[in-house]
């Protein structure tokens, strides 16, 4: 069959006239046809599954209960465009509260259909062609996606162990210092689960000053900090001036699915931010933004959730420790991201961390997310199904035992 006539006329950012003839499977659709497979073959076997990426639990029934009663109210069925002011200023409180970060909320906080969308947007405030964005690997790709969309290149910054995880800045070649615009940073980190202190934020806050580049900090884990206490990019000096903080309604309060999220700091980066947005998106629903002041005037509720992802992630570095893994625990998120063995003492062999990733999804319906950008890691997620602790202790006790005899080698 001979192609149609705008087979020819696609974007060449998104592959131009072979858009859809690639062959190539994005790694995620790979976990997925694995775990259909495993569960085919092995429909005896329950699946283990560790590479969701999604909190487990819906949010607080209050949260609940304020949106079945601000949908029945005529004020909020229009378009939200970039307020209401209620948000904003719910927003502010928290900042404030939780993080010491003092904001305006006319001018320096607004909205976001998720933080999806907020990095996806950012680049074009920012990004002509031939412009760089400084950004981590691994990582969430998003803002580099669109910083090419715009003509832009993205430079990646490898997280190694050898640098704690955090990106070397100084390592950056002088000509792309020049041309660059923006550095995306995202902690805690996802997937590493590494947390910056304020000495890094320190140091890239006058990197920023001294090359010209924005920072913008994807904050979207922000709340599920275990080694140190939840803290804020914006609460370092200097920090307001050169750039600005993504948050989620997401991670922190159990709305995945509602699309709410948030853009803070510099009030003249917010303006144009907010400006893009008001050109691409009429806001989130009303009755969202309201019932989630709610979740943003309860500190009780982040507490509740950190702490159970942070019980979940105990048990499951014991077990893998257990079991011959490599892993010790994140300082924050509720993803584990630990070395990938290179074979297992039977004599298989892995080349790379997707093939030990199939492995385990294949041979024991144990789901992981495999990363090689920066090395082998297998990503494990605790945001799996559980109704109390009675039944987490169970899943571990199962990974375990399929786990036990393997002999990981690394």
């Amino acid at each position: 069959m001979s192609d149609l006539y705008f087979q020819q006329l696609f974007a060449d950012r998104i592959g131009g006239a072979q858009y859809g003839k690639n062959a190539a499977i994005y790694k995620f659709e790979k976990i997925k046809r694995a775990k259909r497979q495993a569960l085919a073959e092995h429909p005896e076997r329950r699946l283990l599954d560790f590479g969701i990426g999604e909190n487990d639990g819906i949010a607080d029934q209050r949260i609940r209960r304020a949106m079945a009663e601000e949908i029945n109210k005529p004020e909020n069925r229009g378009y939200a465009d970039n307020g209401p002011p209620a948000f904003k200023e719910a927003v502010a409180r928290f900042m404030q509260r939780q993080y010491g970060v003092a904001l305006e909320a006319a001018t320096q906080v607004n909205h976001a259909i998720g933080s999806k969308p907020a990095l996806a947007m950012l680049p074009a405030v920012f990004i002509n062609p031939g412009d760089i964005t400084l950004m981590t690997v691994p990582g969430y790709p998003v803002a580099g996606t669109h910083t090419a969309y715009y003509g832009g290149v993205v430079y990646k910054l490898p997280l190694l162990p050898e640098n704690d995880f955090l990106p070397d800045l100084d390592s950056i070649p002088p000509d792309v210092r020049a041309k660059a615009k923006l550095l995306v940073l995202c902690f805690p980190n996802s997937p590493t689960g590494k947390t910056a202190p304020p000495e890094f934020y320190e140091r890239a806050i006058a990197f920023a000053k001294k090359h010209q580049i924005v920072i913008v900090q994807d904050a979207a884990h922000a709340l599920l900090s275990y080694d140190r206490p939840p803290n804020s990019f914006l609460a370092i000096p200097g920090a307001m001036d050169v750039g600005v903080e993504i948050h989620s309604m997401s991670k922190g309060f159990d709305m995945i699915g509602w699309r709410l999220g948030w853009v803070c700091g510099n009030p003249l980066i917010v303006r144009a931010f907010a400006d893009v947005k008001d050109n691409t998106d009429s806001g989130q629903f009303m009755a969202i933004q309201k019932a989630a002041i709610l979740g943003l005037d309860d500190p009780e509720i982040p507490r509740r959730i950190r702490a159970k992802y942070q019980r979940r992630l105990e048990k499951l570095v014991a077990a893998l420790q257990r079991c011959g893994f490599l892993c010790e625990m994140p300082g924050g998120t509720y993803f584990l991201y630990t070395p990938a063995p290179n074979g297992l003492a039977g004599g298989v062999k892995f080349d790379t961390a997707e093939s030990c990733s199939q492995y385990l999804i294949t041979e024991h319906s144990i789901c992981t997310v495999p990363w090689d950008d920066a090395g082998a890691y297998l990503r494990f997620s605790v945001t799996y199904e559980a109704a109390d602790e009675a039944a987490e202790d169970a899943l571990m006790a199962e990974t375990e035992a399929r786990l036990k005899g393997i002999g990981p080698v690394f």
